[in-house]
């Protein structure tokens, strides 16, 4: 087995956590085309929020597990979870510097 591939999948799990946490918000903006089916459909309010809110989290642990799984193999173990670190740190910092500029 190339040594890119986990032998278990429970190794995926950090790696992938970091990476839909990074991607959470940039993949759940372009959501508004659910969001208008939703509020067509026979749904309640709160239901209608529930709905939108497991999509864009299942959304992004999806691309996660992907972006995990491709930078595993493109560029060894590990670093797929060290970038995905790196990228959901930087959209903390980013998310804090722009809200102290607003202050």
């Amino acid at each position: 087995m190339p040594d890119w591939i986990p032998e278990s999948w429970a190794l995926l799990l950090p790696g992938s956590a970091l990476w839909a946490l990074a991607l959470y918000l940039p993949l759940s903006a372009p959501l508004s085309r659910l969001e208008e089916a939703l509020a067509a459909g026979p749904l309640d309010e709160g239901s209608q929020l529930v709905a939108l809110v497991v999509s864009s989290l299942l959304l992004a642990l999806g691309a996660g597990v992907v972006i995990n799984l491709v930078l595993g193999w493109a560029l060894g173990p590990g670093w797929g979870t060290s970038l995905g670190l790196v990228a959901a740190l930087y959209g903390l910092f980013w998310g804090l510097a722009a809200a102290s500029r607003n202050e």
